[in-house]
């Protein structure tokens, strides 16, 4: 018994390969890793894989031939005449119903691209007073090898002045999962993730914390963040508190200004 191969048309093929790409991005970061590719970045990626393929698909003129081909004899071909004026009619609407379903309210992020650490200015005013951020250091963090009795009563402190204020939202393990996480856009940090405090120097959670979201510069718009201008509620020292609370929860160690 002898099996003839199955020769699937380079048409079908371009589209498969198209459609199997995207099924797979969808998959993968959708279903399996839950972080949905925003609209605009899938836009993007899908851009050049078609481009790539058209490419690859186009590379001889026999390959080209062959990928032409069944769309040439569709316009053409008169014996074809009822399959034409369904594609002539099925692939307008189809257009039209994504531009539709494009123009309907979404809640995927802009197209502008937002800085989840904006750089800080290099001072600011803060309790009346101009600190230059770009030197400024936690005036508590040298007691955790001079002092550490007095640096972990200082932590202490610190942890109950998060819990009153700042747990609601951030949560009470700092995961970025507090009772009013759900209901704010963006939602708030997850503190034990490594590329948040981790990735920063003190003096810039001192600077997020006292101003809050109305504090940050133009390039972290379009999401203005929720948080309220400390300052107005916190006193200094007990800014600082927190943050030597925060690293001390995480385990994580503030960037310093010696290290890149």
């Amino acid at each position: 018994m002898t099996y003839q191969r199955l020769r699937v048309p380079r048409l079908a093929q371009l589209v498969l390969v198209i459609g199997g790409t995207y099924g797979g991005f969808w998959l993968i970061f959708d279903l399996w890793l839950g972080q949905p590719i925003p609209r605009s970045l899938m836009g993007m990626y899908m851009f050049f894989v078609v481009v790539g393929v058209l490419m690859v698909f186009t590379a001889t003129e026999k390959s080209t031939g062959q990928l032409v081909g069944p769309i040439r004899a569709l316009v053409e071909d008169p014996a074809r005449r009822w399959l034409r004026n369904v594609v002539f009619t099925v692939v307008p609407a189809l257009a039209a119903l994504g531009v539709y379903l494009q123009m309907q309210p979404s809640d995927e992020p802009p197209l502008e691209l937002r800085s989840i650490h904006p750089a800080p200015p290099s001072s600011v005013k803060i309790f009346g007073k101009r600190y230059d951020l770009m030197s400024l250091e936690n005036p508590y963090r040298h007691l955790e090898k001079d002092d550490p009795e007095q640096f972990r009563e200082l932590v202490a402190a610190g942890g109950e002045v998060y819990i009153r204020n700042c747990q609601y939202c951030h949560g009470d393990k700092l995961d970025g999962k507090g009772p009013y996480a759900q209901g704010l856009n963006p939602v708030p940090l997850n503190f034990q993730d490594i590329g948040t405090i981790a990735q920063l120097q003190e003096s810039f959670l001192f600077w997020r914390i006292a101003t809050g979201g109305p504090g940050l510069p133009k390039e972290a718009t379009p999401w203005i963040s929720s948080m309220p201008v400390w300052e107005d509620f916190l006193s200094e020292e007990q800014i600082w508190q927190v943050i030597l609370y925060l690293y001390d929860y995480t385990g994580h160690r503030p960037r310093s200004w010696g290290h890149e």
